[in-house]
């Protein structure tokens, strides 16, 4: 396997061209004389259980942060119709698919560490609290004794 049907997503991450599958279809919407006859979408599909070059983690990350766009199987399913052409849609699908697992390449962020508020800011929010309190009760009804 050479090094230039790879695409390189971090230092330890990448996508084999081999695991990719695209499929062109006809786009939605407005086209004018083409619109019934030339297939410019690309319809592209990654199988992440098949990849060899994600780790464990990053193609778990991956397949949580498609969302609706993963099958059962693993399978990503991206659908590129915002250009006119085959290869710019086809361009746009690969680096959306990029673009994803790069982010579910990077690390967690750490974990927050519980804090406990100061007792001023407290005391100053029991004190705003019960100046609304205070101003709210003034708008009852006038009794008229």
């Amino acid at each position: 396997m050479t090094e230039d049907r790879r695409i390189r997503v971090a230092s330890n991450v990448f996508i084999d061209e081999d695991d990719l599958e695209e499929a062109f279809i006809r786009a939605s919407g407005p086209g004018g004389q083409n619109v019934n006859k030339v297939a410019t979408a690309v319809q592209l599909r990654f199988d992440t259980r098949r990849a060899a070059g994600l780790p464990e983690e990053v193609r778990d990350r991956t397949i949580r942060l498609a969302g609706q766009r993963a099958t059962k199987d693993g399978v990503i399913v991206i659908e590129a119709s915002r250009f006119r052409t085959q290869e710019r849609n086809r361009q746009d699908a690969r680096d959306r698919l990029v673009a994803l697992v790069a982010k579910a390449a990077e690390p967690p962020p750490p974990p927050r560490k519980k804090t406990r508020p100061t007792k001023g800011s407290v005391e100053r929010r029991l004190k705003a609290k019960a100046g609304r309190s205070t101003i709210k009760k003034m708008r009852g009804r006038v009794s008229e004794d």
